[in-house]
Parts: C-alpha cells; structure tokens; sequence
C-alpha cells in the first residue's frame, strides 16, 4: 500500500517531506502515487482522476466560475542537497534543498489547501503534474490538454512557480536552436585544401557579443530578453581540419512576440546574407510560446487584490503559456526565489510558503 503524505502536519513539514521524496523528471512515479493516495484517503469532496503522472482533483459544486492551481512535482537533478535542512523554526527559518524552489513549496500549498478547503467560492481544478523540467514534447500539462481537455477547463488559472510570493504576470517565450556548419575534412598541414566548420561559426558568435537585448513593455509590465549561446560542439582530432560544429543559441523573447516571430528574429541574426552558401543551416529544437501578463481578467484582478504585492513580470518560461494557448488567462504565484531554482543552495523562506498558504487559501474562501 502506498503510504500518503503529512498534508494536516503544517505546509512546511509538508514541502519538507514532497523534497524529501526525489522526483526528478522522469523518475515522478513515486511522488505521484503518493499524491493519489493521499488525496483518495483525505479529500473525499474531489473527483480524482490519473493520468500517467499527472493528477487531476476537482470540486464539482456547480459554482458560477471555476480556478486551476497547478504545479509541476518534477525537479532538476539532485547534487548533494537532499534531504532537507530547516535552519531556524517553521514559523521564520529557511528550508534548504532540491525542490524548495522549484516548486514543492507551491505544491505544498496546493496540496493542503486542497484537502483542507471543500466547499471554496469558486469550483477548483487542482492539478499536479510531470516532466516539466525537460522538453516541451513530454510536459504533462501538456498532454493533459492534448488527452483530457475537459478536466482544463476554467476561467483563471494560478501556477505555483516561485515568484517571491507575489503574483508574476505571463512570461517570456524561449526557442533553442542549433546553427549547423558544414566543411571539408582535410589535415591540418594542408588546412587551404579544407574548409573548418567551426570557424565557420565565428560571425555568429560576434553578432551574439554584440547583440543588446531588449526590454519590452507589455500590458505594463517590462519583459527582459536574452538571446545566448549555450553550447557549441565540433572537432575530429588534433591535426584535422572539422568538417561539422553546431552553435546551441537559446532566445528568451518577450510575450509581445510570436514564436514564428522569435525564430525570424534568432535567424536575422545569426544567418544574415546568403547562409546556405556559407555552409549554414538553422534547426529549431525547442520552441515555447511566451504568455501575456492577463491580469486585465476580472478574476486576475481579483487575486492580485486578495494576495496583495505588485505584480511583475515572469522572466522565465512557465507554463501560463499553455494557460494562455487554451483562451486562460493564468499568473504566477509561489514561494521562493526564481533565481535559486535549479541551484545547488536552492532554499526558501518559510515566511512565502506560510504567507502563499494564507493567501490562496483567503482568495478561494472569500475572505
């Protein structure tokens, strides 16, 4: 029998124990049964269905509106930071370890107020999935809405990425790309007889040192972007001339653009002029749509009343950009730093996930 989670223990000692059982992408099994255990013994007033490692618990109350709270239960690779360490108390300290961030503090939250809380103002979809710290093409959430997407429907929809424990509005797209170049092998002591691919690559990689990027202003809120190399391989031996390289160049766009619109812009600068003759081809690898701030929803403003805080802007992707591509306005909202996700002394103040705790838990009560 699989044994359940501590959900009426407190949300600390809750993130504690989701950290404290590894789930890293592709290894969510475990988590996930958990998860539909507990859910099953402790919170009779849901419709529970499975899919694959993704859970799906609804309230069917016949409100007028209905909410999504969402999390991913995945996490990056561990490197020696579990289990967990609590420096100070549960009411002030800091939770130290892989997943405080990203995100079981706001699976935490999620999970607890799901049990707790069975008659909320507002019919709630609570959902918890897998496979969202790898390629877009095996997202949970996404082939949630692809095989289920009855069980997505609503009207708003809260994520609980980490966002400082205030909302965060929409996000930026991201596209990956590989700039491949071919040659001719030839050696090295004769290196005229050849043409050296990686070389090939230098112009791309001086138009990326010199690339400035843009701050976009959407729906009020500025979007930072980033267009980077992040990887460049190539080479056959010390005295060979390489006939292939490949230059990884990641794009981070703002929500005013399309990803047909991103990859246009990636590929004006990386490949300007004739590229085909220079032995230049651009492969897209992965491509995710950015997602506007929709905190002109009426639910939106809703929430960002109820919660309090200014609303920013997500610079990273998440994913309120499937919200968005299924017509759902969606936000941000979680405990914990962004910028020590994936991070080897990845922690969080125990204050965000109490406060996170509190406020959806008075948003969806009607206090």
């Amino acid at each position: 029998m699989t044994a359940t989670l501590p959900v009426r223990a407190g949300v600390v000692g809750l993130t504690r124990a989701l950290c404290d059982l590894p789930s890293v992408s592709g290894d969510e099994r475990m988590l996930a049964d958990a998860l539909e255990a507990t859910l099953r013994a402790e919170a009779p007033h849901l419709e529970v269905t499975r899919d694959g490692d993704a859970i799906v618990a609804r309230t069917q109350l016949g409100r007028a509106q209905r909410v999504i709270v969402a999390g991913h239960i995945d996490t990056v690779p561990i490197n020696d930071n579990l289990p967990t360490r609590l420096e100070g108390d549960e009411l002030t300290g800091t939770l130290w370890g892989r997943g405080t961030v990203d995100m079981k503090g706001g699976v935490a939250v999620a999970l607890a107020l799901a049990v707790e809380l069975a008659e909320p103002v507002h019919d709630v979809t609570w959902v918890w999935y897998d496979h969202e710290e790898v390629e877009a093409t095996l997202n949970g959430l996404g082939r949630l809405a692809r095989t289920h997407p009855e069980l997505l429907a609503a009207d708003f929809a809260i994520l609980g990425e980490p966002s400082n424990g205030v909302v965060e509005g929409g996000c930026n797209g991201t596209v990956r790309v590989e700039l491949r170049a071919s040659g001719r092998r030839a050696h090295s002591a004769r290196s005229w007889m050849g043409v050296n691919a990686i070389q090939a690559l230098a112009p791309a990689l001086a138009a990326l040192a010199a690339y400035e990027p843009a701050t976009v202003e959407v729906d009020g809120l500025a979007y930072r972007e980033g267009l980077n190399a992040v990887g460049v391989s190539g080479g056959v031996a010390g005295n060979v001339i390489p006939d292939a390289a490949v230059l990884t160049v990641n794009y981070r766009f703002a929500p005013d653009k399309t990803v047909a619109q991103a990859l246009e812009h990636v590929r004006s600068v990386l490949l300007p002029g004739d590229a085909a003759a220079r032995g230049l081809e651009m492969v897209v690898t992965d491509e995710s749509s950015a997602a506007r701030p929709g905190l002109d929803a009426p639910l939106a403003q809703h929430f960002v009343a109820a919660v309090g805080g200014t609303p920013a802007p997500k610079y990273g992707w998440t994913d309120v950009a499937r919200f968005a591509e299924l017509g759902i306005p969606a936000v941000n909202y979680g405990p914990g730093d962004g910028s020590l996700a994936h991070a080897d002394d990845e922690r969080v103040p125990v204050e965000q996930i109490l406060a996170c705790e509190r406020g959806l838990r008075a948003w969806l009560s009607g206090q």
